[in-house]
């Protein structure tokens, strides 16, 4: 199949071929993926490079690329809300947390170098005190359904984008990060950036967020935001209301 890579600062994954389809996830500036079909309006079916998440995007929000350049690791990152390229020689401002294949400067007919607020990227030798600023870089940020970036991020997009800047992939959405790590048995046993899962009514996960401690967590609900957890679950600081009820508790590093 066809490999191409993303050259838009932010490109919807949707449901089905369709501007009114939901958004069900987002490609990043510099993220690559696998094309597996297209339409002849100019949709293209797609599977995420990170990881293996399928959807459809819009032909011109993609530039086709050889193998060498897909299996290249990035080698920088965006450290700013809105770092600045030169791409074909004009101005383009990609979100905070886009990693990037700047070590090949030319994507098929994409030329790319860096301006402003971007660094090489090397994951952190400890994850465990290098997680925080990344996570709180978020703050403020509005939920957004499919989100992935700090200008709207869903709960699942927020933990997958904090730990892929630490170096830990997990998948898409909250019920499949639930199937990674390694349990933590009681809320008092928790370390700061230890993972907490939330289920509804019918049993099924449909929420995450990042523990800070053992009394509270940082997690995109209406924005991201900060609340105490107890053993039941979230409540909101702002209304002082239960939101989410506790099913979980995992660590990955």
């Amino acid at each position: 199949m066809p490999l191409a890579i993303t050259i838009v600062p932010v490109m919807p994954l949707r449901a089905e071929a369709s501007h009114r389809s939901e958004i069900v996830s987002e490609a990043l500036f510099g993220e690559c993926v696998e094309t597996e079909s297209v339409t002849p309006d100019g949709w293209v079916k797609v599977k995420m490079q990170y990881d293996g998440y399928e959807g459809w995007v819009t032909a011109s929000h993609l530039e086709t690329i050889p193998q060498e350049l897909y299996d290249v690791p990035p080698a920088h990152v965006a450290t700013q809300w809105a770092a600045r390229l030169s791409v074909n020689d004009q101005p383009m401002y990609i979100p905070y947390g886009c990693l990037l294949k700047l070590d090949v400067p030319v994507w098929g007919k994409v030329k790319v170098s860096a301006e402003s607020g971007i660094a090489h990227f090397r994951p952190p030798a400890s994850p465990g005190t290098a997680w925080g600023p990344i996570a709180h870089s978020f703050l403020n940020t509005a939920y957004l359904w499919g989100g992935k970036s700090v200008f709207g991020v869903d709960c699942s997009g927020f933990t997958q984008s904090v730990y892929k800047l630490l170096g830990h992939p997990l998948l898409r959405d909250a019920w499949q990060q639930a199937t990674q790590g390694e349990l933590v048995s009681l809320i008092q046993e928790v370390k700061p950036g230890d993972l907490a899962f939330f289920d509804n009514e019918a049993g099924r996960i449909t929420h995450v967020g990042i523990m800070l401690n053992d009394h509270q967590i940082i997690h995109s609900s209406g924005k991201v935001r900060i609340d105490p957890i107890d053993n039941q679950g979230i409540v909101n600081a702002d209304t002082g209301v239960r939101t989410h009820k506790l099913r979980l508790l995992k660590r990955y590093f």
